[in-house]
């Protein structure tokens, strides 16, 4: 049997920590070759490599975030053991890593996580933004727990997991005061010549919306293209331009970005995904998650 030498796994998970070797040996108190000779005889033992050393600033590879999230577990349960020996409450909670889209609206993502934080077990989220075929690869190395995504995972991406329908809703229009009075009147045919703030035409919204104005030949005068959607909210309650968002969210937008409605429609659908992978959901956070989403936050659409 492989033994774990966990010394050498405590100088990995401090320099992850403290962001690079040479600050994980000043809170060491070790010479730098040390840790450095060590974290390396455990990329040995390990069989892997942890860091990414092509790149000057300190990067873990997939593996590297799998051992760090084990050493994360393995040494947070150490810190509760001596609590619980000298009789201090633990009260240690359920981590829940959560990968998110780049494209998913942040208020959206807000309201589906938020009865994960509701549950009577004390819940830690560890949320990662990045682009999904990225977050894929965290679901396939078990780094995430779960994948908030607006598209579902692709038969050819090659990795197993399972898409889980949260929900779906219309689409509602939004535009500085000065621009509402005018575009309202006759939306949708207003938006044609209205300047118009557009999520990025690789998105599946984008691409919907972009149907959408054809379909009915509206033509609307694309100021600005935008991958985040709370970049692009904060230009529309500049004024800049009317914008998309998805209906579940209408009430938040108006009272956080004090914009007016213009219009909406039902027939543009953003659709958002639970992706993990298990066929059956068994983490108590992520299925509290997909019950609210199907239950309240989606269920009256």
């Amino acid at each position: 049997m492989q033994w774990l030498n966990y010394h050498h796994l405590l100088y990995f998970w401090t320099a992850v920590r403290e962001g690079g070797i040479q600050a994980a040996s000043r809170r060491l108190r070790l010479a730098h070759p040390t840790v450095s000779v060590q974290i390396k005889q455990l990329e040995e033992s390990l069989g892997y490599q942890l860091f990414d050393r092509s790149h000057r600033k300190l990067e873990l590879t997939e593996a590297g975030q799998l051992a760090y999230r084990y050493a994360d577990e393995i040494f947070s349960l150490g810190n509760e053991l001596v609590d619980a020996l000298e009789g201090q409450p633990t009260g240690r909670p359920l981590r829940l890593s959560v990968g998110i889209s780049d494209v998913m609206p942040k208020l959206v993502v807000r309201n589906l996580l938020d009865p994960a934080l509701r549950l009577q077990v004390p819940v830690r989220l560890a949320c990662s933004e990045d682009r999904f075929d990225r977050l894929l690869g965290g679901l396939a190395t078990h780094s995430l727990d779960v994948v908030l995504s607006d598209t579902p995972c692709p038969p050819s991406s090659g990795v197993k997991a399972f898409n889980h329908l949260l929900g779906e809703c219309g689409m509602t229009f939004f535009a500085h005061r000065k621009l509402a009075p005018k575009l309202r009147r006759t939306f949708p045919q207003s938006l044609t010549g209205a300047p118009m703030l557009m999520p990025a035409e690789g998105t599946s919204v984008g691409r919907a919306i972009r149907q959408w104005c054809e379909s009915y030949e509206l033509r609307p005068d694309v100021v600005a293209e935008f991958d985040d959607s709370a970049l692009m909210k904060t230009f529309g309650q500049d004024g800049v331009g009317l914008f998309p968002v998805p209906s579940v969210v209408e009430a938040e937008v108006k009272q956080q970005y004090g914009v007016h409605v213009i219009g909406r429609t039902d027939e543009i659908r953003a659709r958002f995904y639970a992706i993990s992978s298990e066929r059956r959901l068994k983490h108590q956070a992520v299925s509290a998650i997909c019950e609210a989403a199907r239950t309240q936050l989606f269920g009256a659409d």
